[in-house]
């Protein structure tokens, strides 16, 4: 059921190809679901790149590159489990329970070629002895055939490893004369190893590996098989020859699949809800250099499950390959790169103030499963407003506690970034970690003329921002912000300052507004910025209507109307919604004007607002008058312009 190694000749042809793949960065871990709704077993063919997945459920093989695309699917196979490549990696055979077969595929093509007719519904193969031995039997009545790989006939034989309550699982290293086989049918955990020599296994020892036997693995130099069951919590690994405990890996709940790469590297595989899945350990090792949790990609409270048996190693060792499933029954190909390196991480702890040009000190500490040798030197890097790209600064050595520290002169002020990274090696993974520090800069002197100043509607306005010393950069921006919810904030100007540090705009005034002048800082001074308020007034304008005369007299223009007319005040104002004019009304009475109740008339879309004075004109001749239209800031329904007079219009009655 395991992935084998190659040939001599086969082998030198893959380490070959390695050495090529091995020229490029690592890519990253990929994840790719899979059109399958169970898992038999997984095997690597190293020669072509491509994953071989069993499903028994759906009776067919799928098989994917290795970045987990799906290249093709073998179908009519029905309840397909174990599977095994040939020594050469130009064959896959695969037990097909349903059809009582031992399937064989060319993996050149991925086409099947001529089945083994083996009878007694086979679950596992595994080749040992120069035969390619398979488990067989239903429930109650299992055994262990062999078919003749050197014959030309293949000859199936029968019957050669009975006592099994089901067909077992069984593994061998690779080039091995020792097949071991493991109980699947029920909670034994029976275990036991035959020599296979002679083409008639020899029964050599057995064991009980534990509660219920999802999976064994032989390690490659035959001398191990690790098993994983239910229980105990862990994969205890045995002797082949005496089946004698010889060590034991720590894993968690409910150990499911165990898979040994081709330099004994183990994945010691569990099926848990809420712990890591997979533990990658060194031969004989007692911490794990590395572990996999899987993600929650179901609808459950724990994360995806590891499928039993469903672990594989690429026979270079560059990935594992295993197979995960959710609550939802969706499976995925996970393909993890480089899993036999410890992951390193990088911590790095910069100040978090400093003064630009006085020296500052960063300190951290690399960690890993397998500790980096004291003196491994890591890169720094440092980013800032003058290097925003970065700029390497000296590499810094690691001690022996794995801890370094560094000190650096900031030259530019601002957030400024150190990045220390390991570039990783054949134990370990790269790693990187960054500090950032908040450099000061000095401030610098902006200002924007007019500040406070009041002009006519309309007036055409200079105004002009001065920017004080700075180190490069020598740009400002001009922003006018008319008042009103309506006009947003604008940029009128942005540019160079002239050599006297100032950069002016003209802006024609239509409303009261807030002028800023923006610099953006460079490396050794900080962003500021200054406004003015500019106010502007509105245009007004009143003319009178129905008089008879007017002329210049009592030191003004007056209008004269016949007792029986009505004045009538046509007021022009600059329109805003919801505006109104303040209307005044005044009358001159022994050298004084006295004033009436103002009044507030809205003003028409086209600005224009009139007003008639009626009454008993009678009573009025000989009066001196004189009305007013005002725009006033916040009363006359906005406070978008400053307060405006229009001037006064003067008149009188006669008989």
């Amino acid at each position: 059921m395991r992935m084998r190694t190659l040939t001599a000749a086969t082998t030198l042809a893959v380490l070959f190809s390695s050495a090529v793949l091995a020229a490029t960065p690592a890519s990253a871990d990929t994840a790719t679901a899979l059109p399958v709704r169970q898992v038999g077993d997984v095997v690597v063919d190293g020669l072509h790149q491509q994953v071989f997945v069993s499903d028994p459920a759906n009776g067919k093989i799928v098989v994917t590159d290795y970045s987990g695309k799906v290249l093709k699917q073998l179908t009519s196979l029905p309840g397909v489990i174990g599977l095994e490549l040939s020594p050469d990696s130009g064959t896959l055979y695969a037990a097909v329970k349903g059809a009582d077969q031992i399937a064989v595929v060319d993996t050149a093509t991925d086409t099947p070629g001529t089945p083994y007719a083996v009878g007694g519904q086979p679950i596992s193969v595994a080749v040992a002895g120069g035969r390619l031995w398979f488990g067989y039997g239903a429930s109650g009545g299992g055994d262990i055939g062999s078919v003749d790989l050197a014959s030309e006939q293949h000859e199936v034989t029968l019957d050669q490893g009975s006592g099994w309550y089901a067909g077992p699982f069984l593994d061998a290293a690779p080039g091995s004369d020792t097949l071991v086989a493991g109980e699947s049918g029920d909670s034994s955990g029976t275990v036991v190893s035959y020599d296979v020599s002679t083409g008639t296994p020899t029964r050599l020892a057995s064991t009980q590996a534990g509660d219920g036997l999802r999976d064994l693995a032989v390690t490659p130099d035959g001398k191990d098989v690790i098993t994983a069951s239910g229980s105990p919590y862990q994969h205890p690994v045995f002797k082949t020859a005496d089946l004698t405990p010889d060590g034991v890996y720590a894993s968690d709940t409910y150990p499911n699949a165990v898979a040994v790469a081709p330099d004994g590297t183990v994945a010691a595989g569990v099926d848990g809800w809420y712990n890591p899945d997979i533990f990658l350990y060194k031969p004989g090792a007692k911490t794990p250099v590395r572990t996999y949790d899987f993600p929650n990609t179901g609808n459950s409270s724990g994360s995806d499950e590891l499928a039993d048996s469903a672990l594989a190693w690429a026979p270079d060792a560059s990935r594992l390959f295993a197979v995960s499933y959710n609550s939802l029954g969706a499976y995925t190909l996970r393909v993890l790169n480089a899993p036999a390196k410890a992951v390193t991480t990088v911590t790095v702890s910069a100040p978090a103030t400093a003064t630009r040009a006085k020296q500052l000190t960063v300190k951290g500490k690399v960690s890993a499963t397998v500790a980096l040798p004291a003196g491994t030197t890591l890169s720094v890097t440092r980013t800032d407003l003058d290097s925003p790209k970065g700029k390497a600064l000296k590499a810094v050595a690691v001690k022996a506690d794995g801890t370094f520290s560094f000190t650096d002169t900031p030259p530019a002020g601002g957030k400024v970034k150190y990045t220390v990274a390991y570039a990783g090696d054949a134990q370990h993974t790269a790693g990187s970690g960054s500090g950032t520090v908040d450099v000061s800069r000095a401030k610098p002197s902006i200002s924007v003329d007019n500040n406070g100043k009041t002009y006519a509607y309309g007036k055409s306005v200079k105004f002009t921002a001065h920017l004080g010393s700075t180190y490069k950069n020598r740009s400002v921006e001009i922003w006018a912000d008319p008042y009103g919810g309506d006009r947003p904030n604008k940029l009128v100007k942005s540019g160079k300052v002239d050599a006297h540090g100032n950069l002016s705009v003209w802006m024609n005034l239509y409303r009261d507004t807030k002028v800023t002048a923006k610099f953006t800082g460079d490396a050794r001074y900080r962003s500021a910025t200054a406004t003015s308020t500019a106010y502007d007034r509105v245009s007004v304008s009143t003319s009178v209507s129905g008089s008879y005369k007017s002329k210049s007299t009592w030191g003004h223009t007056y209008y004269f109307f016949h007792k029986a007319k009505n004045p009538l005040l046509k007021t022009k104002m600059t329109y805003y919604p919801g505006r109104s004019q303040k209307f005044e009304f005044e009358v001159y009475y022994q050298g004084k004007w006295y004033p009436g109740d103002p009044e507030y008339f809205g003003l028409a879309a086209n600005g224009t607002s009139s007003v008639t004075i009626t009454g008993d004109h009678g009573q009025d001749v000989g009066w001196r008058f004189r009305v007013r239209s005002s725009y006033i800031n916040g009363t006359s329904g906005d406070i978008v312009n400053s307060t405006t007079h229009g001037a006064w219009k003067y008149f009188t009655f006669t008989k």
